[in-house]
């Protein structure tokens, strides 16, 4: 076998591969031979039908399973002798099948690329710091008692922050569309998780029925109806406004808080407002530090890779809406619309798996060990979820990669310049 390579653009490359002419009729023969001590033919007896016409007779369908074996074995051999990693399947071009000379077919297909991770000392990141104070949590405190108070009905128009149960069944020129019809659904005016001018349209109206418009937005997820006014026939069934939770002995419990007071349970939201604040700033600085690595890292990455995550990341935002992938349209978050942030993860993936190789990073036993041990504080009983996880193969495979990913950063914080950012925890919630 003797292969010649060809670099296309990009990351595409084309194997032009040819087999000698002994291997193929070495392989015929054989398959011919096997067929000759089993066929059965009128005329001649068990084993001894001739060559030319056992040929004649399955020449065509043992040439053609000749040829595929041959390339089925040829190509990851060709592919080890020049080194390749593809990162798509070949699409195959035979460009001569003549048993008497040499078999020739092509192969193109993507590879991953050769990364040699830059850690720039001229570009820094930044170092995430999140400050809260006495007022950020009154807000925490508020925002609590707000999500878990109560609904009450009230006789009057409806306005900003109520929340109104409605029915509403919506048409565009006259004709209905998919998913444009509710009942008994539950809406906090303000909340803007309807599209522009719906919410808007009902303040100010008592318990009724009537009509508003409403214009999808430019960006909406189902592209045919981007920019298209509608009109909704709304049944405004119930007003209400919100009473906040009590600060007692029921919403502490709700809360799985152990404690007594309204001091208790200040001092318990300042804590998780402490966890929750060094967590997002580990996550931020991280995420700073990968945003570092993708400017002074520049490579192409392979176009069939990034379909496959883009298409993951389409299935997973269907399922969030209870959407099967089977039955979505195309215009129902258009694949288009992820291949950017898909093209980045890809990215983020290859240099994460150069810069483990680089820095010569492992998971031991005791280091995953150790990080399930921290995990397991998180729950009331820990010897119980220590042993739930170690009888997880997938769990454990997860746990593996997040301490993986735990010592590279730690490894980047060092090979890196970093430069300081101070965010209010008051910004960081509104965003």
């Amino acid at each position: 076998m003797s292969s010649k390579l060809k670099k296309l653009k990009e990351l595409e490359r084309k194997l032009t591969i040819s087999i000698p002419v002994e291997d193929y009729q070495s392989k015929f023969q054989s398959k011919l031979n096997n067929i000759k001590g089993k066929a059965k033919l009128d005329g001649f007896r068990k084993g001894k039908v001739p060559n030319d016409v056992l040929q004649q007779r399955y020449g065509q369908s043992i040439h053609a399973d000749v040829v595929n074996e041959l390339i089925q074995a040829s190509y990851p051999e060709a592919l080890s002798e020049n080194k390749l990693r593809p990162a798509s399947s070949p699409t195959v071009n035979i460009e001569s099948e003549d048993p008497a000379k040499p078999i020739s077919y092509s192969a193109t297909f993507e590879v991953f690329p050769d990364i040699k991770p830059k850690l720039s000392r001229w570009t820094s990141y930044e170092n995430v710091s999140i400050s809260f104070d006495d007022n950020d949590i009154d807000l925490a405190i508020k925002d609590i008692l707000k999500r878990y108070g109560e609904w009450k009905d009230v006789d009057r128009k409806s306005k900003k922050d109520d929340q109104v149960i409605i029915d509403f069944v919506g048409s565009i020129n006259g004709e209905e569309f998919e998913g444009n019809s509710a009942k008994d659904f539950k809406l906090v005016l303000g909340s803007n998780s309807m599209i522009p001018g719906f919410e808007d349209a009902i303040i100010g109206n008592k318990p009724s029925e009537f009509s508003i418009k409403a214009t999808f937005p430019e960006d909406y997820f189902k592209k045919d109806l981007a920019n298209v006014e509608a009109e909704f026939k709304i049944t405004l069934k119930q007003v209400q406004e919100l009473s906040n939770a009590n600060l007692d002995k029921d919403l502490f419990e709700k809360l799985q808080m152990d404690v007594k007071d309204e001091a208790g349970f200040r001092d318990e939201i300042s804590k998780r407002m402490e966890k929750e604040v060094d967590a997002q700033e580990k996550d931020l600085t991280k995420e700073s530090i990968y945003e570092t690595l993708l400017k002074t890292n520049s490579f192409f990455v392979p176009k069939t890779t990034v379909k496959e995550q883009a298409d993951l990341m389409r299935k997973d935002a269907l399922m969030r809406i209870g959407q099967a992938e089977d039955n979505a349209g195309d215009d129902l978050f258009p694949v288009d619309t992820f291949m950017e942030n898909a093209e980045k993860r890809v990215k983020l993936d290859l240099l994460f798996a150069e810069l483990v190789k680089h820095f010569e990073i492992s998971v031991d036993a005791k280091i995953l060990d150790n990080f399930i041990n921290e995990e397991s504080e998180k729950y009331k009983d820990a010897e119980q979820f220590k042993q739930w996880v170690k009888n997880q193969p997938q769990q454990l495979e997860q746990y593996r990669m997040i301490a993986l990913e735990k010592q590279l950063i730690e490894k980047l914080e060092n090979a890196l310049k970093s430069k300081n950012k101070v965010i209010k925890f008051s910004e960081l919630a509104n965003k």
